[in-house]
């Protein structure tokens, strides 16, 4: 753990990542302080970049995106440059979710959030395949979600 966050800061922290809509009264009830030293620790909190920005988790199947994918993806040569045109192909596809440069045989993970088959088929032929950086592409659907990211795990 990062020697500047005392148990405060981390129990701050863990109830943020539960409902960041928490006021500062609220939070303070909730940790033991009062709501000014919260606003405060917050405050320095985001500031250091311990909270990097507060958003809404939208339920995907409800917005008609039905299908989840892990496409992992191979360049075709491997390089600098060729990496970062995949970059930045995977930065303008409003599709992935998630990215990851990895080790091993695969260079690329990416999640990615689909209407149905048709747009995965779209989204793999038309997009991912003709780019000039993409050597293979292999894609998985996601049949049962067993855990998403709810936040890390912060013990003081």
């Amino acid at each position: 753990m990062n020697a500047h966050l005392d148990r405060y800061d981390l129990r701050i922290l863990d109830e943020l990542q539960k409902d960041a809509r928490l006021t500062n009264n609220e939070l303070s009830e909730r940790i033991a302080l009062s709501p000014s030293q919260c606003s405060r620790r917050r405050s320095r909190l985001e500031e250091d970049g311990f909270i990097r920005g507060y958003q809404a988790k939208l339920d995907r199947q409800k917005l008609g995106l039905d299908l989840l994918i892990v496409i992992s993806v191979t360049l075709s040569t491997h390089n600098r440059d060729n990496a970062q045109k995949f970059a930045r192909l995977v930065r303008s596809l409003p599709e992935v979710l998630e990215a990851y440069a990895l080790t091993g045989e695969m260079d690329y993970h990416l999640k990615v959030a689909v209407r149905g088959l048709q747009d995965l088929s779209r989204f793999v032929n038309d997009v991912l395949l003709p780019h000039e950086s993409v050597m293979h592409v292999k894609t998985s659907i996601v049949l049962d979600e067993l855990k998403g990211f709810e936040g890390y795990g912060l013990t003081a």
